[in-house]
């Protein structure tokens, strides 16, 4: 008697697996999604999850030697801090962002100057033929004789160019336009980017080059392809900024060599991205003091950064009053004002308030809440803040100001841009300068103004 076969169905957006067809995705919510692998996918999915699991003998950590993590570096100051130092040797990056922001601009760059130190860098798209890339190598000054070429989509034909050479480097441009021919599926498909993603780890951990995936992102910013793509590699890094906007900012999101809280600015020029050189005036406006407009220092990694936080308060015309947040977070601004109307009596209830943060930075931190609330009244009451002033501190539901973390470092670089007066929580032991006011409470905030 035949032997009855197995169906198996996956979802072409998350990866998802089930023995039945389903009309709604149950991991990542998508409809229609699902569509029945065949008897050959389905080999191909188990041999590779025999490779994946195969067994090894567990040892006591007593007894194994610590790995010992050497680094080269990208010749671009801003990656090499994302990455934690430099690149490694045998490791897998993804790199995802919007089109146009700058993705394979950066690596080529990136590539050619890899190139120029000795090491041998293949660059391989699925996008643009050699001659495109050539032409863009020469605007960004790129061209060099270990640099390598490869328009190439097919998996196997990559890997056999990687046997020819000593690479140390391979960049592939993008993962989404990969395909395998083990696999009947298209390329960019969830049995595709998985498959090859695999290939490509087993490849830089055997032969240690490290390799640069660039991805596709969707429509909600994450990275186009299974979920299981972005724990398979070392390192994920995510651009954000907009392609009209000068300024991009390349930020970790997982790191197995460094830290992940560090961010690398870049500026976008005539000979691509390059890092940004006095960053702390990037992001505010020395010109002359207005209404609605107050400094704060915010911390990305270990760099400290002046930002402008711009506030508008108007009448409302509405029975239910706007408000807004570019940059900063809409819950926490709805918790200042609430604020704002117990302990100082602010009829902000009649009033549309919309706060932006200049330079198109997003604060994660809150450090600033002193200086949202510095510009809502300036707004409100229509009164200049002084440009050589900074108010940094967390604002908490009782109304009380709680000091921050790094305090001396971020009054150490107000001081660097000539800040002349810091409102702050606590006064530092610091000898600085600048002058320092403490303020521990939001109700006294109203007799700055």
């Amino acid at each position: 008697m035949a032997k009855k076969k197995t169906s198996l169905f996956e979802c072409q957006h998350c990866g998802e697996q089930s023995t039945k067809w389903l009309g709604k995705c149950p991991s990542c919510g998508s409809w229609d999604s699902f569509i029945e692998l065949n008897q050959e996918q389905q080999e191909v999915l188990k041999q590779s999850a025999k490779v994946a699991n195969s067994a090894s003998k567990a040892t006591p950590i007593t007894k194994i030697e610590q790995d010992d993590v050497t680094r080269f570096s990208s010749f671009n100051e801003e990656f090499d801090l994302v990455l934690g130092g430099g690149i490694v040797p045998g490791s897998l990056t993804l790199i995802g962002g919007s089109p146009g922001v700058g993705k394979s601009t950066l690596l080529l760059k990136v590539a050619g100057s890899i190139a120029k130190s000795g090491k041998k860098v293949l660059y391989v798209s699925g996008e643009e033929s050699s001659g495109q890339i050539k032409l863009r190598a020469n605007r960004l000054e790129a061209n060099h004789d270990s640099l390598y070429l490869l328009s190439e989509i097919k998996l196997e034909e990559i890997l056999e160019e990687l046997l020819k050479e000593d690479y140390e480097v391979c960049i592939i441009d993008s993962i989404q336009t990969i395909y395998s021919s083990a696999l009947t599926s298209a390329p960019g498909s969830v049995s595709q980017v998985r498959e090859i993603t695999f290939e490509l780890m087993r490849k830089a951990k055997e032969s240690d080059i490290a390799m640069f995936i660039i991805g596709h992102i969707t429509k909600d910013g994450s990275i186009a392809g299974p979920r299981v793509l972005e724990h398979m590699v070392d390192t994920v890094l995510y651009f954000e900024g907009e392609a009209s906007r000068e300024l991009r900012m390349l930020r970790g999101f997982k790191n197995r060599f460094g830290s992940t809280s560090e961010i690398g600015i870049f500026e976008m020029t005539g000979e691509g991205l390059i890092s940004a050189k006095d960053i702390s005036s990037k992001f505010f406006d020395k010109s002359k003091a207005q209404s609605g407009s107050a400094l704060s220092v915010v911390m990305e990694g270990s760099r400290a950064l002046i930002i402008e936080v711009q506030a508008l308060v108007t009448e409302s015309t509405y029975p239910n009053p706007k408000r807004s947040a570019t940059g900063f977070d809409a819950n926490r601004l709805n918790m200042l004002l609430a604020l704002l109307e117990k302990k100082i009596d602010l009829p902000l209830n009649h009033y549309d308030v919309f706060i932006n943060i200049s330079g198109g930075i997003k604060i994660k931190e809150s450090s600033a809440d002193l200086a949202v609330i510095a510009a809502i009244i300036s707004s409100f009451r229509d009164r200049p803040v002084s440009k050589e002033s900074i108010f940094i501190g967390e604002v908490s539901l009782t109304g009380e100001i709680k000091d921050v973390y790094s305090i001396d470092l971020r009054l150490k670089e107000a001081q660097a841009q000539g800040i002349k007066k810091a409102v702050v929580a606590q006064k530092p032991n610091l000898k600085l300068s600048l002058k320092s006011f403490a303020v521990d409470e939001v109700a006294k905030m109203i007799e700055l103004f």
